[in-house]
């Protein structure tokens, strides 16, 4: 099976630019409080970049009327000044401004089920094992290898982050295990148990629906071997073949509301709380799933992407999860494997403890009639989305960067450009868009979002579709549109972000309970900023295919890598969104990257 590192596979569904590692043993964190906090960009450069994104989308007389809300909004004296300040004094008391009101937002608030809306996954090639004994095995090494790089997290050893020869912040690693996201009325909230005086010692295993607590450390808090961990998993798949409880892990996969009401439920009884708990400060999630129907080999990747994101239905496996954990591991009895994360060995060197190794303790729910009923819907809702969410993966090798670079062409941003050439193509007008990108060159920075469409895009992608144009134009044109793409990323990864300064001011409106301004009521904004189209690319040399959700029930989204000669696109849609088809879409993609190339 080779090394296995969870910080490098969760770190490849990331959504970010390109990353280098250096391994500086005890000192990832050395550059943690030297590193700039998220600037606030100035209220006047954000509304002029603002007018600038609006001009693909508004005719000149909406686009008058903007700048005339605009004028007003920044008057000095006047609300936007007014919200600005309060902004600059949150970023001179806070870590990061942006991070805070992001996660709020984007994850927290918003009240969709976390299944495909939200959590984001990584499918790896087949395993080659097909049995039980393989899967144990396999598990074994997994976990083993998560807490290597536990070791490494908590003694700050872990690789520093590099871009551009700069360093990032590496805070989130320290996040990633014991963490867990709780469901509340009208927002959730996250709890962090990795820091805490007493840590678990334990992960949770799913098994058959079940969930059970095994301890992974010896009495001299060493970490349990492959062969120990072997021993113990054999013990809980042993002893785990009842089938007449309720599936609990299911309730995590209703909507948020609904969810929270169970939850609340739920805690009300104290074996639940002391269950639900254990789970919560558990180091990370393993999933051992049930072999998924026999599909052909061609239809393999497909099926493993969708069984990580959601686990295929309440008659497999996704009641097998708890999707509301930091990070899950999933191996599946075919030789299935892949990770599932909340918006990743070493050889046994050790001798075996002659300690007796404690049996692992299944947790068990008290289930009234109506958290019954509760899970009964979660069934009905879980299958409603596995049969909506549609996933297509274009493997495209006819070329890659090292084409791109040699005609002196942003790989990335050709590849953007290639997007919305497509989506004309497909829906016959241009739609807001964005890329993400990290925002790790600032304290505790999250993701950031880069807009894809510009009045260059447009530009080229016209003139790519008018036969009367010649190749030299269309040439200059997308290489404008790059230019522009490129400079949109360095605005966004320096902090210079628009959508993000926009999602500050709003909620300092909100906070001071002063009316939102004019400006972001107005219908231009939801026209710059109403995604249709959400993109990333994510690095990845593991074989690791990320893929995501749309965040919206009406927005298409692609994840792609990108390597030296070739390139891998993954495209969701929801099926009952009838405007969007990831199929065609997929298909428009290849057909753009085909026909971009025969103008270079």
């Amino acid at each position: 099976m080779g090394m296995v590192n969870p910080c490098a596979l969760v770190s490849s569904c990331h959504l970010m630019k390109t990353v280098s590692r250096t391994w500086v043993n005890g000192r990832c964190l050395t550059y943690q409080q030297a590193l700039p906090t998220q600037p606030v960009p100035t209220l006047q450069h954000t509304c002029e970049r603002y007018l600038i994104l609006l001009e693909p989308f508004v005719e000149v007389d909406e686009l008058k009327r903007t700048k005339q809300l605009v004028q007003e909004f920044l008057k000095p004296g006047g609300v936007g000044e007014k919200l600005q300040k309060g902004l600059e004094r949150k970023a001179h008391n806070t870590d990061n401004w942006l991070t805070d009101y992001m996660v709020q937002t984007d994850y927290l608030d918003n009240r969709l089920p976390v299944v495909a809306y939200s959590n984001n996954s990584g499918s790896f090639p087949r395993m080659d094992f097909r049995d039980e004994e393989g899967q144990i095995r396999c598990a074994a090494k997994v976990i083993r290898a998560i807490l290597d790089s536990k070791t490494m997290t908590d003694n700050e050893a872990l690789p520093a982050d590099y871009l551009g020869g700069k360093p990032l912040c590496m805070k989130q690693y320290s996040q990633m295990l014991s963490s867990c996201r709780i469901p509340g009325l009208e927002t959730d909230s996250v709890v962090f148990h990795g820091k805490t005086s007493y840590p678990s010692r334990c992960i949770t295993l799913a098994y058959n629906s079940q969930f059970f607590m095994l301890e992974v450390y010896n009495s001299d808090g060493s970490p349990l071997t492959v062969h120990q961990l072997c021993v113990q998993l054999e013990r809980i798949c042993s002893s785990s073949l009842e089938t007449s409880t309720e599936p609990v892990g299911i309730l995590t996969s209703l909507n948020r509301d609904s969810w929270s009401k169970c939850y609340d439920r739920l805690i009300q009884d104290k074996t639940n709380k002391e269950a639900l708990s254990a789970i919560q400060r558990s180091i990370c999630v393993v999933c051992l799933d049930k072999a998924m129907p026999q599909v052909p080999d061609d239809m393999y990747t497909r099926c493993n992407v969708l069984q990580m994101m959601h686990g295929g239905g309440s008659q497999w496996n996704s009641a097998n999860r708890w999707f509301d954990k930091s990070l899950q591991f999933i191996i599946g009895e075919d030789g299935a494997f892949g990770n599932n994360v909340s918006h990743s060995c070493l050889d046994e060197i050790m001798e075996s403890s002659t300690v007796p190794l404690p049996t692992p303790q299944k947790l068990h729910f008290n289930i009234t009639a109506d958290i019954k009923k509760a899970i009964e819907e979660a069934k009905r809702s879980i299958d409603k989305i596995v049969q909506d969410l549609d996933f297509s993966i274009l493997s495209f090798n006819h070329y890659g960067k090292n084409f791109l670079k040699a005609n002196k062409m942003s790989p990335d941003a050709f590849i953007q450009m290639a997007i919305q050439l497509a989506y004309y193509r497909v829906h016959r007008q241009h739609c807001a868009s964005y890329e993400a990108a990290s925002m790790r060159l600032f304290r505790q920075g999250r993701v950031g979002e880069i807009p894809s469409t510009s009045s260059a895009s447009v530009a080229f992608v016209m003139a790519f579709n008018d036969p009367n144009k010649k190749n030299t134009e269309k040439v200059d044109l997308l290489r404008k549109a790059i230019e522009v793409h490129k400079w949109n990323t360095n605005m966004e990864i320096s902090g210079q972000t628009v959508f993000g300064h926009f999602l500050g001011l709003q909620h300092q409106a909100t906070e001071k309970n002063i009316p939102m301004p004019d400006i972001f009521t107005d219908a231009s904004f939801d026209k710059v900023f109403d995604y249709r189209l959400a993109t990333s690319q994510v690095p990845s040399k593991s074989g690791c295919l990320p893929c995501a959700g749309p965040y919206q029930y009406k927005t298409y989204d692609i994840c792609y890598t990108l390597l030296k000669d070739d390139m891998t696109f993954v495209v969701s849609a929801f099926k009952t969104n009838t405007e969007n088809n990831s199929e065609e879409l997929k298909k428009a993609v290849e057909d753009a990257l085909l026909d971009m190339r025969t103008i270079l």
